[in-house]
């Protein structure tokens, strides 16, 4: 499907999976929801109908993919009406997608996947060269499946299953740093240079995984979650070099997944949420359905194919080759924290392959390092992928004119470690929620009902991105 035409599998309607998000929500909703179906659009339904204020953060989304929104009849409509693309402080509106969300709202979910809005997404989806069919919405099936929990330095963390490999890879890395002797090893500038070391050993791992309902990759997550296998790997990293890539087993090409939308939420019963969801880059396909209002994601380019030609110049993973039906593998991390059996926060990124590193560096800031929850998320980040072998620090200034830079002796230091350092803009947007159940017992923020602690809730939405919702 792609082989002539290689850039259709990351832009333009061939490069659409099946959207699953609404059935996920609505699945959701009958298992757990309390308020009734029909309310929860109202507020999504009046930002479309009545426009929005565009933010710095959307407006430089817009910027970037300018080409593309006038280029495609249903966001040039949206987001450039008149031609001129949206800038911070416009209104946007987008009164297709309203009308949308009215009829599902009152007919339910199968509007979309078997019904009158299904039907007009598809012919959109087709007109614009996609192959999508009304069959294919139908025969969506939503897989619900328990929690993956794993053990870490004192904490129990519950994320995604694969074909998420964010909760296995950052259990390794987790494992890997609590190998050593002490919590001081993860301290400090050294502390550093191990992480970095734990996330390529962790990055040349991954790429093992895929959906385990078309590969078995039992053998592999089993490994990814060992103690035993994770020393093994601490004991390879040394502390005064790195390596090149190969020394870590590299063996298939990295996936260059791209960005996503996250939320935390807890609620006064210290229920939790912890929800990723994407259209993988920005505006997805770059095609949006003029009829219906919704963009088209284009989530195949997160699937491998055999003749890609990869810039790290290592063969694609077969675990995560295109089947009918099969989900791709994602960096998605969204966690639940718990400590002795009671929440203890949640946390999630968006940011493509950065989440991963971003989602752990929260988590060892705030609760290993015991940094604030607001210090824990504005500390300035390291990433690595492997290939190319370099380190990514954050060297920026926000919107708001809050900076983030790693520490100049943190980059000298790892510089004489042998890394290649290199500054960039945002890599990725963490959500937090803490849930303090610390607190005396005695506080008037403490309170045990029915065995479950209710604490302080201290909530972080990450300066990098405005530090608010993007769309309010």
């Amino acid at each position: 499907m792609y082989e002539a035409n290689p850039s259709s599998k990351s832009k333009g309607a061939l490069s659409m999976g099946i959207p699953g998000e609404l059935a996920g929500l609505h699945t959701a909703w009958l298992r757990y929801g309390r308020l009734p179906w029909k309310s929860l659009f109202q507020p999504s339904i009046s930002l479309a109908r009545d426009g929005f204020a565009v933010v710095p953060c959307l407006a430089n989304a817009i910027k970037k993919s300018g080409d593309a929104i006038l280029a495609d009849p249903g966001l040039r409509e949206v987001l450039a009406p008149n031609g001129k693309l949206l800038q911070t402080n416009d209104v946007c509106y987008n009164p297709a997608l309203a009308h949308t969300l009215e009829v599902i709202a009152t007919e339910g979910a199968h509007a979309f996947y078997n019904g009158s809005i299904g039907e007009k997404f598809i012919k959109d989806v087709r007109s614009a060269g996609g192959i999508a069919t009304m069959d294919d919405l139908e025969k969506y099936e939503v897989k619900v499946t328990k929690a993956m929990a794993v053990e870490a330095m004192g904490y129990t963390i519950l994320g995604m299953p694969p074909p998420s490999s964010g909760i296995v890879g950052m259990s390794l890395v987790l494992n890997i740093l609590g190998s050593y002797k002490s919590l001081e090893g993860v301290k400090g500038l050294l502390g550093l240079h191990r992480f970095i070391e734990a996330l390529k050993h962790m990055f040349a791992a991954r790429m093992n995984l895929g959906d385990p309902a078309f590969v078995n990759v039992n053998e592999y997550v089993s490994e990814m979650l060992s103690p035993s296998f994770a020393q093994k790997l601490q004991q390879k990293i040394v502390d005064n070099t790195t390596f090149e890539p190969s020394y870590y087993l590299a063996r298939w090409s990295q996936l260059r997944d791209h960005g996503t939308s996250h939320l935390c939420v807890v609620d006064a019963d210290r229920n939790a949420v912890s929800l990723t969801s994407t259209v993988n880059w920005f505006f997805g396909a770059k095609v949006l359905s003029p009829s219906t209002g919704v963009v088209l994601n284009n989530e195949m380019d997160d699937f491998c194919i055999p003749t890609e030609v990869t810039p790290d110049h290592l063969p694609p993973a077969p675990t995560n080759f295109i089947e009918p039906g099969k989900r791709p593998l994602s960096s998605m991390t969204p966690i639940i924290v718990l400590k002795d059996n009671q929440l203890a926060g949640v946390v999630g990124a968006s940011g493509g392959l950065n989440i991963i590193p971003a989602v752990l560096q929260v988590f060892l800031n705030h609760f290993i390092l015991e940094m604030d929850p607001l210090k824990a998320v504005q500390h300035p980040r390291l990433f690595h992928k492997l290939i190319p072998n370099e380190v990514l620090y954050e060297n920026f200034t926000a919107s708001d004119g809050e900076r983030f830079e790693l520490a100049e002796d943190a980059k000298l230091f790892l510089e004489g470690r042998g890394h290649a350092m290199h500054g960039f803009a945002n890599g990725a947007v963490t959500q937090f929620v803490v849930h303090n159940i610390q607190e005396p017992f005695m506080s008037l923020h403490r309170r045990i009902k029915n065995n479950i602690i209710h604490g302080m809730l201290i909530a972080v939405s990450d300066p990098r991105k405005d530090g608010s919702p993007a769309g309010v």
